[in-house]
């Protein structure tokens, strides 16, 4: 009787499935014969009323049947896979005629674009890259540089603290202390990166980019300061670029400098962006004070040298003529994708 049942199970399906043209009625079909609860499943919960000795017997004719089943299943959803039928719309219809989507490919945000060359052309000039944290210690930001507490000076920097002690850096010159402090002269460092400082408006962002370099040596001068970033200025706007040195001050540099370049819009004949002046600052620059060099226990009488601190957006709002730097940061693409 189970016999029989297993062999009209196998015969009924077989027929069913001859004219199946969909993939949707194929599943239907299979579920219903080789499901959980399907109609193989049923016949087999009467095995275990056959006699004891059948029981081999029938068990293996089962599994031969539902061997068949599955393999007629597999070779008749083969082809379906690949067609499309009017009975079954569900299943996308692929035009092979259509060209292929691109892919979109991503670009350098112009920032970095900007820091990666300063960083090459300072490179080739014999300048080593040091990288260092963006959280930084009161020591190294300010004191070290010769900004003790209560300077008047740390009132330009706008600084964003942790507490007493820690703070976000607000420029990249502790790498100086740092790398003074792990090494003898001469060194030739720049030290590219974040900083941080509370203001925000056209030309400022809370957080923006910065290169700070600097070389000591013995016997270094003003003039091995001013020939360096002519150079740089050079590279950086092109050959013809003029540029000139302003008297200013900075804790940490003694003499220091201002270092503007020709306008880039105008040529130094005077335009909105210079204000009429011709000039445009790019940079600070000076020799670093023998306080800094004590503070490292390097003689100041033995050593000199020089150190330079230049804003990558500053650069890239010069290099591309952006008059808002917070462009930059809007992540709109249409203005992104220019560069």
């Amino acid at each position: 009787m189970l016999e029989e049942e297993l062999h009209r199970l196998l015969a009924e399906a077989i027929a069913e499935l001859t004219p199946i043209s969909g993939q949707k009625e194929l599943e239907a079909v299979r579920v219903r014969y080789l499901g959980r609860k399907g109609l193989l499943t049923q016949v087999l919960r009467n095995l275990g009323q056959a006699a004891a000795e059948d029981r081999p017997r029938l068990g293996k004719l089962a599994n031969e049947v539902k061997e068949q089943l599955e393999a007629r299943f597999v070779e008749k959803g083969a082809p379906l896979a690949t067609t499309q039928t009017s009975d079954d719309p569900a299943r996308p219809r692929t035009d092979l005629s259509l060209p292929g989507r691109r892919v979109p490919f991503g670009r350098l945000h112009p920032v970095t674009q900007i820091m990666d060359e300063v960083c090459s052309i300072f490179e080739m000039l014999g300048f080593a890259v040091a990288e260092g944290p963006d959280v930084e210690l009161d020591f190294y930001n300010f004191e070290a540089l010769n900004i003790p507490r209560h300077h008047p000076a740390r009132d330009m920097h706008d600084t964003f603290y942790v507490n007493d002690r820690v703070l976000l850096r607000t420029h990249t010159s502790p790498m100086q202390i740092r790398a003074m402090e792990k090494q003898p002269p001469p060194l030739r460092i720049i030290a590219p990166g974040k900083v941080y400082r509370c203001d925000s408006d056209i030309t400022h962002t809370p957080m923006f980019h910065q290169v700070e370099g600097f070389l000591v040596d013995r016997k270094v001068s003003f003039a091995d300061l001013k020939g360096l970033l002519a150079v740089f200025c050079q590279k950086m706007f092109g050959s013809t670029t003029s540029l000139r040195f302003r008297p200013s001050f900075f804790p940490f540099t003694e003499p220091s400098a201002e270092v503007d370049i020709a306008c880039v819009i105008c040529r130094g004949a005077g335009c909105r962006v210079c204000k009429q002046t011709g000039w445009l600052e790019i940079l600070g620059a000076g020799l670093i004070d023998p306080a800094v060099f004590r503070m490292v226990d390097y003689d100041p009488e033995e050593y000199s040298g020089f150190a330079f601190g230049l804003g990558i957006e500053r650069i890239a709002m010069l290099r591309y003529g952006i008059d808002d730097i917070r462009l930059f940061y809007e992540n709109d693409l249409r203005f992104l994708r220019q560069f």
